[in-house]
């Protein structure tokens, strides 16, 4: 049997997205300003960020694991969109910081 994912789960998982791809930014922004401590705090804020959507995710696969087949929308696939593409450019950010941080 399908049902609807909770649109407070789906729209926990893009505003998690955004957020941290906002805070991977802002990581980026201050190591080019030669501040790498903010860089590195702002990493560990994206890394929180994707935390809390990773274990939106894990409720969502436990319960399609489960049986409980959800029902995939459009806003389903925007969100995991917004995850994919946070993910995405917190790992290119990390990298983007640590070489700032060797240029200095």
């Amino acid at each position: 049997m399908e049902h609807a994912a909770d649109e407070q789960t789906i729209m926990n998982l893009i505003m998690a997205g955004g957020n941290a791809k906002s805070s991977a930014f802002e990581a980026i922004y201050a190591a080019k300003k030669g501040d790498q401590e903010t860089a590195k705090a702002k990493l560990k804020e994206a890394d929180e960020f994707m935390v809390a959507a990773h274990n939106a995710q894990t409720d969502m696969l436990t319960q399609e694991a489960q049986g409980n087949h959800v029902q995939v929308s459009l806003l389903m696939v925007h969100a995991q969109d917004h995850i994919m593409n946070a993910i995405t450019f917190r790992d290119l950010a990390g990298e983007i910081v640590d070489l700032y941080g060797r240029l200095d």
